[in-house]
């Protein structure tokens, strides 16, 4: 067992949020430690768990700077850019094609139906 306190789904007190409730409100755990967590019961299967952290203890979210907009640029172009042929494929690549469609299918089928 946990020492953490333990609530029902819908059930947790005021002044308790998630980390995606956190982010609505501009605010991030801020390194706090996890206060509760919320459970879900199923069956035949274990309990959702949610972790609960403490508003009153929250920071606010950090601005993003001109720094940070470059590199998040450059990473989402880097997951657009095809290893094969260099292009720009204009979405992301899937990680289970590893290059961009046609470069995958340059026969121009896909399990034996034309395109």
């Amino acid at each position: 067992m946990s020492s953490l306190p333990v609530y029902r789904w819908h059930m947790a007190p005021d002044g308790y949020a998630t980390r995606r409730q956190l982010r609505a409100r501009n605010l991030r755990p801020g390194g706090q430690d996890v206060a509760a967590q919320l459970e879900r019961p199923r069956r035949r299967r274990p309990p959702l768990i949610a972790y609960l952290y403490r508003v009153d203890q929250a920071k606010p979210v950090r601005p993003m700077t001109s720094a940070r907009w470059v590199a998040l640029a450059k990473a989402n172009r880097a997951r657009r850019t095809c290893p094969t042929c260099r292009r720009d494929a204009g979405y992301v690549i899937p990680t289970a094609l590893g290059t961009c469609v046609p470069c995958a299918y340059p026969e121009g089928t896909r399990d034996g139906i034309a395109a």
